[in-house]
């Protein structure tokens, strides 16, 4: 009985992965971004003007992982990076035309999905959710890696499929 059980919350979980890893490989064919990619685009092209570190706050991603992406969505002509006007030492992005494009190109993402759907939950099964979530992270040893809150699987920061020549 106890196997069983195992098994069966092992099969949940490769579901979740395998949805995940399959949501991802989606959005790459749409758009050629990660998850994290598009995330970043969103929030710039959201907010005019918006610092890295506005967007890493909002996001809940280091510094240096956002330094990274952003890197990648300029270097792809998605976003621009400029010195503001009022302080020099601050740069703002912007969303470009071809940014905007592959954001109107996009598959809603699975952590979307997910978050419209969780919140449609009654709080005691949210906090359940959660509870039984990280008590399996601890079991997996897992409960000390550092994780933004992401549906992705891959390195958060990693190239998307257009631009992984």
């Amino acid at each position: 009985m106890e196997t069983e059980i195992a098994n069966a919350t092992l099969k949940a979980l490769r579901r979740i992965l395998r949805a995940t890893d399959r949501g991802s490989r989606k959005l790459a064919a749409a758009t050629g971004l990660t998850p994290s990619q598009l995330l970043v685009l969103r929030e710039v092209e959201a907010q005019d003007e918006v610092t890295p570190g506005a967007i890493a706050q909002r996001l809940q991603f280091s510094h240096a992982t956002i330094t990274a992406i952003t890197d990648r969505l300029v270097a792809l002509g998605l976003i621009t990076r400029t010195r503001s006007d009022r302080d020099k030492r601050q740069m703002l992005l912007d969303a470009t035309d071809e940014g905007r494009q592959r954001l109107s190109d996009a598959p809603d993402m699975l952590q979307e999905v997910f978050a419209d759907r969780f919140a449609a939950l009654p709080a005691w099964e949210q906090a359940m959710i959660l509870a039984g979530a990280e008590r399996l992270a601890g079991i997996l040893g897992a409960e000390d890696i550092d994780a933004a809150p992401l549906l992705d699987a891959g390195l958060i920061d990693r190239a998307g499929t257009r631009d992984a020549q």
